[in-house]
């Protein structure tokens, strides 16, 4: 494939998500260090997918599915899904592992070591990444397209984010599992899913979706903030992107998601629907918007705390 020029409008990341359900962590300096890792990446990057039509610039949404990172490329507005190639972590473990010695000896060379010696570990920690680098671009090849600098970069969020990851997936997990679902998984739905995580970690497989394709709501990300959840993370996603079509419990939230849960035929345990109010759809000044916003989040923690506990362990009576 012969390569186009870079166009530096267009062919960028602009916003970088992760997936919370494959790549968790409870530890700040953990999830400070994914998030050096992608503001890094968005601040100086030439990227763009090969053999599609859509133009730049893109959103990464990154998850973690057995030994495969996802590097699912999407329309930053609306979250559209755009092109999704699996790379496998195989041929890079190596790499990821003297990644990590490289940068403990670069750490303690910083503290005790002389100019000279920084500067060779340094000049070592430059020579991985670089090898790295050119391995991603290789394997990446026809796929992804970017630059020597991109990969570096990308290669770094990628050596944060895949010590963490949740290595079993869903579909062998023993833990009951919940699908919250509201119209374009915007607001309620994924509060309500990142609350659940929050209130019960590890006791639980919490999703969520719309009925159709929303946008982030960075009303969302700062209400959320405030409880310790970062939001940041999140990407919307409609039920036609489910992985599965079975689970324990699932909550609607909106009319239309328990229409739509009806007409698609999701199947659940139990199907249960909560009226909440959407906080977008008011309109006013930015403080009555983030106390509206600030209702639902305390509004849907109320209602977790009371239902989930007897669901979860109603399913631990059934295993």
């Amino acid at each position: 494939m012969n390569k186009r020029p870079f166009d530096p409008r267009t062919d960028k990341i602009v916003t970088v998500t992760l997936d919370p359900n494959t790549i968790t962590s409870v530890d700040p300096d953990e999830v400070h260090e994914w998030r050096v890792a992608s503001y890094d990446l968005i601040d100086s990057n030439t990227f763009y997918p090969a053999r599609v039509s859509a133009s730049g610039p893109y959103a990464l949404h990154l998850s973690i599915i057995a030994n495969h990172i996802v590097l699912d490329v999407r329309d930053p507005e609306t979250f559209r899904p755009i092109a999704a190639h699996y790379l496998s972590l195989t041929p890079f473990r190596s790499l990821i592992r003297d990644y990590f010695r490289v940068r403990e000896s670069y750490y303690q060379a910083i503290r005790s070591a002389s100019t000279y010696q920084i500067e060779a570990v340094d000049m070592g920690r430059r020579g991985l990444h670089n090898q790295a680098a050119q391995l991603l671009i290789e394997r990446l090849e026809n796929k992804l397209v970017m630059d020597l600098e991109t990969a570096r970069r990308l290669f770094t969020l990628i050596c944060a984010v895949q010590p963490y990851a949740a290595r079993i997936p869903e579909t062998e997990s023993e833990l009951p599992t919940v699908l919250f679902v509201c119209s374009m998984n915007s607001v309620r739905s994924p509060i309500a899913a990142a609350l659940a995580r929050k209130r019960f970690p590890g006791q639980l497989v919490a999703r969520s979706a719309g009925v159709r394709s929303g946008k982030a709501d960075h009303f969302v990300h700062q209400v959320m903030e405030e409880v310790g959840v970062d939001m940041s993370v999140h990407t919307p996603h409609t039920m036609d992107e489910l992985m599965a079509s079975k689970f324990d419990l699932i909550i609607t939230l909106a009319p239309d998601a328990e229409k739509a849960v009806n007409e698609r035929g999701l199947e659940a345990d139990a199907i249960i629907h909560w009226q909440v109010n959407d906080p977008s759809e008011n309109e006013g000044t930015r403080e009555s918007m983030l106390s509206a916003y600030r209702e639902l989040r305390d509004d849907l923690d109320i209602r977790l705390r009371n239902s989930l506990p007897k669901f979860i362990g109603q399913s631990d009576a059934r295993a």
